[in-house]
Formats: structure tokens, C-alpha cells, sequence
């Protein structure tokens, strides 16, 4: 009896379970992935501008920003925070379009505020929402808790089969179905970016003389 060969799989690790997160972006969602180091506390991350772009933007602006009633209506997108930062995925290509789309905007002079990651990028990635599920891995095993700080999911990609995953997109201006409106985001998000910088300002003592 000729004993059944297994596939080729990637080594499973049997420490930290990076092996799971890897696993559910590139065979549930088809984003490629750049390996962290474990030893080096340089966690997985993803590759942008294959799939995605990145808008990366102050927690408290993006936050605002998708409270916006404009925004809400809007399909939901994934969004990630890093620390104090949050990460707004949008269409690939999109990074090229961001400083025209300010200045066309008007809000060029918040470029510091609001950038753009595009092709040859790379995010840390996010652990998938719930526990990864693996045939190969022991039952209960999912893995240690993110570290304070890592990259967590506020609005995690959804895997729709047989469709794509909604992103901004610059075709969606005028609105086509339902599509998020690149232009219509990047405008609440320097609007709120403006908002808060003013605040800021408004907040400092006055210096006399």
C-alpha cells in the first residue's frame, strides 16, 4: 500500500502562531505578506499597493471622521489603528493621487497630517478579528495577545467570496455602487485633521510681551 503523501505547507510555528495570521490573509482575503522576526519583535506586515493603498492619519481625526454622517452611509471599509495613528485602507494607486487631491481640496497644507502609503509600503498586520482557525493547529491554540500598541482591527476586511472587499476609490466620485468616494473621505478627514490642528492652536497659552 503506497502511503499517502501530504501537500506542501508552509512550517508551522509552534511559539507565536504567526503562521495562522499569515495563513488568513493570504489564503482568505489573497494579500501578500512580509515575514516579521519573533526574535527581533518585528511583527508580520503587509505588503501595500498590490491589494491596497494606506491612508494614515491621527486617531482622533480618522475617528471624527468616520463618525461623520457622510461617512456612516458609506460602505465600510476596513480600518486598522496603530498607537495613536489609524489606517484607512483605500484603492491601490490611491497614495499617487493624495497630494493633487489635496491641493484640488484645497488642504494642501495638511500633508503632515494626512499621509499616503502606497506600492513598496508596508503596515504591520493586524491580527485577524476572533481566532484564527487552522486544520493543522492544535485545538485552543490561538495565540498570544496583541502587545499594547500593536496593530489592532476597527473595522476588519470582510471575506466575501466571489466579490471584492469595498476600498475608495476615485471612480466612485458621483457615486456608483456603493462604492466609498475617495475625494468625499480625503475632504472629512483634512476637515477634521484642520479642525483639531485649530484646536490645538486655540489651546496654547498667549505669549506676552
Amino acid at each position: 500500500m503506497v502511503p499517502t503523501v501530504p501537500l506542501p505547507r508552509r512550517p508551522l510555528d509552534p511559539d507565536d502562531g504567526v503562521d495562522d495570521v499569515r495563513h488568513w490573509y493570504e489564503n482568505e482575503l489573497g494579500w501578500p505578506t512580509v515575514p516579521g522576526s519573533g526574535s527581533a519583535g518585528i511583527p508580520l506586515r503587509l505588503a501595500v499597493g498590490p491589494c491596497f493603498d494606506v491612508l494614515d492619519v491621527p486617531a482622533e481625526a480618522g475617528l471624527a471622521a468616520l463618525r461623520h454622517p457622510g461617512q456612516r452611509r458609506a460602505a465600510a471599509f476596513p480600518v486598522a489603528r496603530c498607537g495613536d495613528r489609524l489606517l484607512l485602507l483605500v484603492a491601490a494607486g490611491s497614495a499617487d493621487e493624495l497630494p493633487g487631491l489635496l491641493d484640488w481640496l484645497e488642504w494642501g497644507g495638511l500633508a503632515a497630517d494626512l499621509r499616503a502609503i502606497g506600492a513598496g509600503g508596508r503596515i504591520e498586520a493586524p491580527r485577524p478579528p476572533g481566532p484564527p482557525v487552522v486544520a493543522d493547529r492544535p485545538a485552543g491554540r490561538t495565540g498570544p495577545p496583541n502587545p499594547q500598541g500593536a496593530a489592532v482591527w476597527l473595522r476588519p476586511p470582510e471575506t466575501r467570496r466571489g466579490t471584492e472587499i469595498p476600498l475608495p476609490t476615485m471612480s466612485a466620485l458621483g457615486g456608483t455602487g456603493g462604492t466609498p468616494d475617495l475625494v468625499r473621505l480625503v475632504d472629512t478627514l483634512a476637515t477634521q485633521c484642520h479642525r483639531i490642528r485649530l484646536r490645538r492652536v486655540s489651546a496654547q497659552p498667549l505669549a506676552f510681551s
